[in-house]
C-alpha cells in the first residue's frame, strides 16, 4: 500500500489504560516523549486486554492473536519497524503498520490503532502519531498546567467521545 508524503510524526508511548468514566469503555492513553500531549483512543475490550497483558508482562501458555501476528511476520523474514496513527476520519482512528521485508523493501499495512499498538508492544516497535491527528482529536495539551493525571480525568469526564474519535468496531 502506498501512502502520500507525510508530515513529521510525533513519537508516542503508552501512558496507560483506563475506563471512560461515563461509558466504561476502555481507553488507551498515548503520551509524547516530552510529556506535553496526551491522546486518548477508545478501544475494544479485547484489544485493551491484549495491550494490558503486554504492558504488565503477563505470559500466556498459548499465543494470542497479536502474538500470532508477530510470529507470522517474523517467520516471513520481516520486522515491524513502527506503527503510525495516520488519520482520524468520521470519528474513527486509522493506523499503519510499517514492515521491513527481508529483501530490503518496506510495506505498510492498514490497521486499527489498537491492533497496531498491541503488535508494536510485542515487537518493540515505536509508536508515532501525525500532528494533524493530534489536532483533529483535540489531544490534551499538558504544557498549559501540571497534574496531567487529574487534568486528563477531568477532561475525559467532560468530553463527548464523538468529538475526538471514539474507536469504532
Amino acid at each position: 500500500m502506498n501512502t502520500k508524503p507525510q508530515e513529521e510524526a510525533v513519537r508516542m508511548e503508552i501512558k496507560g489504560l483506563m475506563l471512560d468514566p461515563s461509558s466504561k469503555a476502555p481507553i488507551v492513553v498515548l503520551r509524547d516523549q516530552e510529556a506535553r500531549v496526551l491522546l486518548p483512543i477508545w478501544i475494544g475490550i479485547f484489544e485493551a486486554n491484549a495491550i494490558a497483558m503486554q504492558v504488565e508482562n503477563i505470559n500466556v501458555p498459548r499465543p494470542l492473536t497479536h502474538d500470532l501476528l508477530k510470529a507470522v511476520v517474523e517467520q516471513l523474514g520481516a520486522e515491524v519497524r513502527k506503527i503510525l496513527i495516520s488519520d482520524l476520519r468520521d470519528n474513527t482512528f486509522y493506523a499503519l503498520i510499517y514492515l521491513a521485508l527481508a529483501n530490503g523493501e518496506e510495506m505498510t499495512i492498514d490497521s486499527r490503532p489498537s491492533d497496531a499498538i498491541a503488535l508494536a508492544l510485542r515487537s518493540d516497535a515505536p509508536i508515532f502519531v501525525l500532528p494533524s491527528v493530534l489536532e483533529k482529536a483535540q489531544a490534551v495539551d499538558l504544557t498549559l498546567e501540571s497534574g496531567d493525571e487529574e487534568r486528563l480525568k477531568q477532561w475525559l469526564e467532560e468530553v463527548d467521545p464523538e468529538e475526538l474519535g471514539k474507536y469504532k468496531m
